[in-house]
Formats: structure tokens, C-alpha cells, sequence
């Protein structure tokens, strides 16, 4: 039974991975396709994509109009259906209270992760985002370069899913041929934006996002993913075709019960689970590693939330998989007398150097876009286009001189559209209609409806040594395991950049012939948003070639622990403006892929 309970536990895995999301699905989907035995330890409960996802009903049929509250912040209907920026019994602490240094950290409590709420924009790191230190002077370089991982790129695209296309621009990697599906036709306000944004010389290019639009190539792919393993093939080949392509209709966020869309259950787990090699246990909060008389890994203490018991799992192999921040977590709170610091920490570099995206937002109403005739651009359940970093010319070396003012770039996502109408539809539109009621208010909202343009940021945050977390001395959960406190800070790259997205976004707008409720924000350090806020943490655990200086090597083994991994994202050296989930599918491809062969080696 591949959902199995702490009473059906085996007594020894080949390789306990902690966490089901985009690093843990990935991680088992590899292992298990490739005969290994898995055991998935996830903190939250199962969940059923194929049942759970509201796919027709609307804003009219939730309680509150699906408005958002403090249990669901992202709306009524969003896939994460247990966990958030609080988790009840759970907490984190921040080291201070300044404005500004206040870190937040989602945590999703359910099988898949944050996969089931993330935004699927699939983005490759470029070259130069894997050298940042040698371009610059900032940061630090990974121990791989793109030409490493491209080759997972390709596979994770392939297996995924990703819609696009090949522009040929500067940092933005290209995709071999058959590895990107069809891009959806912008809708009309990216068309317009599309045309404002060439006279500016800002591009506006078709977005990659883990979404189908079309079906998979179930006859040729699997081969290719998985040559020489036809039992693997047959099983993928079996799991691309129920997987449906997207028809236009539910906001990704949702979740998709036809599989249109990139979720770890719906991707990854299926066909891991259809090999007879995966278990999953559900409601089991991993807290620590556990160590044989020969300091090597030989599995995972949990607490099985269904009873309040702690209890252990054993493998050969461990992998921590369980976000980038809750995988530090685990290695803190596994001391020792052999790691009175925590496991894997001899370089002391475990939670230091985390890092998020850079945001900052606005929205401008554009004339142009108003009263347009009735018609649906639901389209792929997000953006269909987005502009790539443009200014790599005016950074490098000598970005001091470049007039910018800080090291590194940001793309910005454009939502614009006449989306399903939400419950915020007609608020605050006085500023547009100095107030209006009855029929004159209901010929307003029509008028307005989709004459939105909603700009946002994602820039790249440079590592500093300010940003760090460790556990917190007094506070615990209710488990009674000691939390994560954090401390943060942005430097003037950040709160630079996020000013300077203002600017952009404002110049946008008004060439458009939009106009602005308020704003621009011209203040930095008032435009970012709060560090975590993105929902794209990193680092913590960095890989790197010294052990002296980094935790994992390029492989994303931990140097102290032979036989213990980390594949989410907390081996980060840097957090490029291309957001993260598909680097951390690439990165975990590759470790699994070496797990395996250093298993068939029996050197593990």
C-alpha cells in the first residue's frame, strides 16, 4: 500500500526523502522510476488533486465571496488547504522588531507543497547567474556552471510540462528543441503592453510556465527521460497520458483536478507511485537525522501528528527536501556530541546566507482597455508573457558605473485581463468615478472591468552576511522541538532595485496613456516588499568546491554526513531573478541521478 501509517512502516528504505514538494517530488519520482525504495515523510495531510480542486465554482458560491482571512491569505479557493504565513502550534520568531527587519515565512502543510499554490512560471538560471562573483564581484559562485544543469533542465521541462518560447536574449537560456510547448496568444492588454514596451526598448516575450497546452508526448519522451528502462517508460508514458491539457478555465492557484497544470501530486507522485517503490506517510513532522556509530545517516526522527508520538524511520540514504528554511531547521535541531552545532555544520555556514526575491508592485489604469466587448481571457491560468531582465549591459564589472546603482536585475509579471470577476471587483474604483451608486455604479464596474495593468518586480538579492537563521533559545513548538528565529536586512542593491522598478513600471504606464491611484514609490526601502514575502527563500546550506566554506558539494551532499542530501533549495548561492522551483527540480534530478549511481556502486 503506497499511503502507508507508522504502523506499516518498513523497517529499512533504501532512501528517506523529507518533504513532497518540487525538491521531495522530484527527489522520490527519480529514485523510485530507477527501482530504489523510497519512504516520502510529509508534515501535512494527503491531498487528492483529482477531488480537492474547485475547478468551476466561483467567487458567488464561497463563504465571504472567497474574500481572504487570516487561515486562507490567498483567497477561499486557494490549494493550500493547511498551512500559511502562521501555522497554528507551530511558530517562528525574528531577532528584531525594526521595520524592515521582520522576515515571513510560508509554510504549505499538505502533500505537494507549495507546488499546489505557486504561480508555475518555470524560469532557467542563465550563465551568468551561476557566476555571479565572477562577474561582479558580489555574492558567490556556484561550484557548477548552466552547461552542468542544462541537461536536467531539459528533462524537468520535458517532464513537466512548460510552455514558452525561444527569444535568444542575453541570460535567459534557450530550450533545446521538443522540450517547450506552445505558448498561449497574449490577451489584449499584453499585446498593448507588448507594443508601449518596444518603443521603450523594454522586451515583452512569451512566459515559461508549467502549463500544458497541449498534450504531452507520450511516446517519445519517456525514452528520453528514462533510456534503457522500459518498465520506467511504460509507467511514464501511462502517467503523461491522463494528464489533460489546460481548456482555459480555473486560476492555477486552484490547483487542477486534470493535471493541466505542474503539482507534485499530480506530476511527480502518480507515476513514483505506480512503480511499487514509493510509501508515503502523511502527518509525519521530520525534527532530525539520526547518525550510526559511524556518523553516517541511518534515518529520520519524527512526530506522527495523527498521535503525538515520536517516532524513527531508517534508510541507507536520507534527503532533506523540505523547503530551504525547514531543512536548516532539521540539521540545527540535530545535535550531537560529535555536532553540538547541528549536523553538517563543521564550515558553520548552516542558515547563514538566506535569501528571497526582491518585489515590489503597481497597478495602473489604462483608458485604452475600458468598456472593451464582452470576452473570455481566463487563458492559462496566469501570465502569458513577461519581460526578462533588460539591462545586463549596464551591470558586470564595472555595474558601479553603469548609472543603475545596483549589481543586479529583475524581470517583471504582468497581470492584466478580464479574469473571472473576484470580490474585490468593484472596490475602490471612487477614485476613477468620484462615487457612484445604483445603475450609474453597476455601468462603472462593466466599464472598468479589465482595465487594470498589474506590474510586479522579481529582482535578484545579493547574499549578505546580515540574513541568517539559527534556533530560536527559548521558543518551541508544540511538539516541543525549538524553532526557527530569524534576522534579516536588504541591502542598497535591493531597496535600489526595487526603486528602480517603480520607476520602470510608472514609465510603463504612462506611455500606455495609464494612470496611477498613487505611486510611484520612489523611497526603496518603502517599495520592497518584506523579505519573505515573495514566497521564494533560498540558501542556507550553500554548495560549494571547500568544505571549510559551504555545507553541501555540487551534488548537493552535505560534507560532513556521506550518505545524507539536501535537494530544495537551501544549496542556493544565489537567488538569480528567474524564480527558483524549476533550479531546485534541475538540482534534485541531478542529486537523485547520482544517489542511484552511487547505490548501484554500493558506496552507499
Amino acid at each position: 500500500m503506497p499511503f502507508v501509517t507508522p504502523r506499516t512502516l518498513q523497517r529499512h528504505y533504501d532512501v528517506i526523502v523529507v518533504g513532497s514538494g518540487a525538491a521531495g517530488g522530484q527527489t522520490a519520482y527519480t529514485l523510485a522510476m530507477e527501482g530504489v525504495k523510497v519512504l516520502m515523510l510529509e508534515a501535512g495531510r494527503a491531498y487528492d488533486f483529482r477531488t480537492e480542486t474547485p475547478m468551476f465554482q466561483t467567487y458567488a458560491s464561497a463563504p465571504l465571496r472567497g474574500a481572504d482571512t487570516p487561515d486562507k491569505p490567498f483567497g477561499f479557493y486557494d490549494a493550500t488547504i493547511d498551512g500559511g504565513w502562521t501555522v497554528p502550534g507551530e511558530p517562528y520568531t525574528n531577532a528584531s522588531a525594526e521595520e524592515g527587519r521582520q522576515f515571513e515565512w510560508w509554510r504549505a502543510r499538505m502533500l505537494g507543497g507549495r507546488t499546489n499554490h505557486w504561480g508555475r512560471i518555470a524560469l532557467r538560471n542563465g550563465p551568468y547567474d551561476f557566476k555571479p562573483f565572477s562577474r561582479d564581484g558580489l555574492g558567490f559562485d556556484w561550484p557548477i556552471g548552466y552547461e552542468d544543469l542544462a541537461p536536467w533542465y531539459d528533462k524537468v521541462e520535458m517532464l513537466i510540462g512548460v510552455y514558452g518560447s525561444n527569444e535568444g536574449l542575453e541570460n535567459t537560456p534557450d530550450s533545446p528543441e521538443g522540450c517547450l510547448l506552445p505558448p498561449p496568444a497574449a490577451r489584449v492588454g499584453e499585446r498593448l503592453l507588448a507594443s508601449h514596451g518596444a518603443k521603450l526598448g523594454i522586451p515583452v516575450v512569451p512566459i515559461h510556465r508549467a502549463v500544458l497546452t497541449r498534450a504531452l508526448d507520450h511516446v517519445n519522451i519517456p525514452a528520453k527521460l528514462h533510456p534503457g528502462n522500459p518498465r520506467a517508460q511504460r509507467i511514464l508514458a501511462q502517467a503523461m497520458r491522463e494528464r489533460a491539457a489546460c481548456f482555459w478555465a480555473t486560476p492555477c492557484s486552484r490547483g487542477c483536478s486534470i493535471a493541466a497544470n505542474y503539482q507534485s501530486p499530480s506530476v511527480h507522485l502518480p507515476p513514483a507511485l505506480a512503480t511499487g517503490q514509493l510509501d508515503i506517510l502523511c502527518n509525519a513532522h521530520a525534527y532530525e537525522v539520526t547518525l550510526d556509530k559511524r556518523g553516517r545517516a541511518s534515518g529520520v526522527r519524527f512526530v506522527d501528528k495523527t498521535g503525538g508520538r515520536h517516532l524513527a524511520a531508517h534508510a541507507r540514504v536520507v534527503v532533506l527536501a523540505a523547503s530551504a528554511c525547514e531543512s536548516v531547521r532539521i540539521l540545527l535541531n540535530s545535535k550531537s556530541a560529535h555536532h553540538p552545532d547541528g549536523l553538517a555544520n563543521s564550515s558553520g555556514r548552516v542558515g547563514r546566507f538566506i535569501m528571497d526575491t526582491v518585489g515590489s508592485d503597481l497597478v495602473g489604469q489604462v483608458p485604452w482597455l475600458e468598456a472593451l466587448p464582452p470576452h473570455n481571457e481566463d487563458g492559462a491560468g496566469g501570465a502569458h508573457v513577461y519581460t526578462p531582465w533588460w539591462l545586463y549591459g549596464k551591470q558586470g564589472a564595472r555595474w558601479a558605473e553603469g548609472g543603475l546603482g545596483f549589481a543586479r536585475g529583475y524581470h517583471i509579471e504582468i497581470g492584466v485581463g478580464r479574469r473571472m470577476p473576484g470580490p474585490g471587483l468593484a472596490n475602490g474604483l471612487e477614485w476613477l468615478t468620484q462615487g457612484s451608486y445604483g445603475t450609474r455604479f453597476k455601468q462603472d464596474v462593466r466599464r472598468y472591468y479589465g482595465s487594470f495593468v498589474y506590474l510586479a518586480g522579481r529582482g535578484e538579492m545579493i547574499p549578505n552576511e546580515h540574513s541568517r537563521c539559527e534556533l530560536d533559545p527559548k521558543a518551541k513548538d508544540r511538539f516541543d522541538i525549538p524553532v526557527l528565529r530569524f534576522h534579516w536586512q536588504w541591502s542598497e542593491h535591493e531597496t535600489r532595485q526595487a526603486a528602480h522598478m517603480q520607476r520602470t513600471f510608472a514609465e510603463l504606464i504612462a506611455d500606455m496613456g495609464g494612470r496611477l491611484k498613487e505611486g510611484p514609490e520612489l523611497d526603496g526601502a518603502k517599495a520592497i516588499a518584506p523579505g519573505g514575502s515573495i514566497i521564494h527563500e533560498v540558501g542556507g546550506a550553500m554548495m560549494g568546491r571547500d568544505r571549510g566554506t559551504s555545507v553541501t558539494d555540487a551534488w548537493c551532499r552535505t560534507w560532513d554526513v556521506d550518505n545524507l542530501y539536501l535537494t530544495d533549495g537551501a544549496p542556493f548561492c544565489s537567488n538569480a531573478d528567474k524564480n527558483p522551483t524549476l533550479t531546485i527540480m534541475a538540482l534534485a534530478w541531478r542529486a537523485a541521478d547520482r544517489i542511484v549511481e552511487r547505490l548501484k556502486r554500493k558506496e552507499l
